[in-house]
């Protein structure tokens, strides 16, 4: 296991030794992103040392809110009051985990020009898990999406798997994309924001100062 990574371009950690701890420059903003079921509140909530932005923590509001209101019905006040919050936090500055469903790029994208406008890069995590473990994940947690949603969000999915596995550049406004296996998220401890290391500066000798000469004394003749 490696101590720590901290993200530049792409990184595909399939079948590599998996990080501790990931490390993002401080100020910028980490969008997790990964199939419903995946796991990815739950590494946000055991491993993000910042602030959180969730979906599910909104979700969760309205439905102790709403007891007994199906879902469908108020699902639109939870996305914008989710979208409400986050363009909040962005504009507020300061390091930010987004969680992110993956069905929806234009999110991404506004995110990647507000960070910009404000000097700030974006990141990318995506967690990486099969149908059938994220289905798995949905059972445990108590609560599945539809097949019609499950599937619009396994299309989704595979254009965000390139993301970290194509050849060539990111995307614009994008500054890194790591694939982390489900298994290897596992045993990250931390996602932390911090400042970019520099090499100690190297010392410069300085001259030293120029010794004034006497004159020779005079000799007799």
């Amino acid at each position: 296991m490696h101590p720590q990574l901290r993200p530049h371009a792409r990184h595909d950690l399939t079948d590599r030794p998996a990080p501790a701890r990931l490390a993002y420059p401080a100020n910028d903003v980490l969008v997790v992103s990964g199939l419903p079921g995946s796991g990815k509140s739950t590494l946000m909530r055991r491993c993000a040392r910042t602030a959180v932005i969730d979906s599910q923590h909104t979700r969760a509001r309205f439905a102790r809110a709403l007891p007994g209101v199906p879902y469908a019905l108020y699902r639109p006040l939870v996305r914008l009051a989710h979208y409400l919050r986050l363009r909040a936090a962005v504009r507020a500055g300061g390091p930010l985990v987004v969680h992110d469903c993956g069905t929806l790029p234009w999110v991404r994208r506004a995110l990647a020009r507000s960070t910009a406008r404000q000097g700030r890069r974006l990141h990318l995590l995506l967690l990486d898990a099969s149908p059938a473990q994220a289905a798995d994940g949905q059972l445990r947690r108590g609560r599945r999406v539809s097949r019609y949603a499950f599937a619009r969000h396994r299309r989704a999915w595979t254009a965000l798997r390139a993301l970290a596995t194509a050849d060539g550049p990111l995307p614009p406004g994008l500054a890194s994309a790591v694939l982390l296996p489900r298994e290897s998220a596992a045993r990250l401890t931390a996602i932390e924001f911090t400042p970019a290391e520099t090499p100690a500066p190297v010392p410069v000798p300085h001259p030293l100062p120029a010794t004034r000469r006497e004159p020779l004394p005079a000799t007799a003749h």
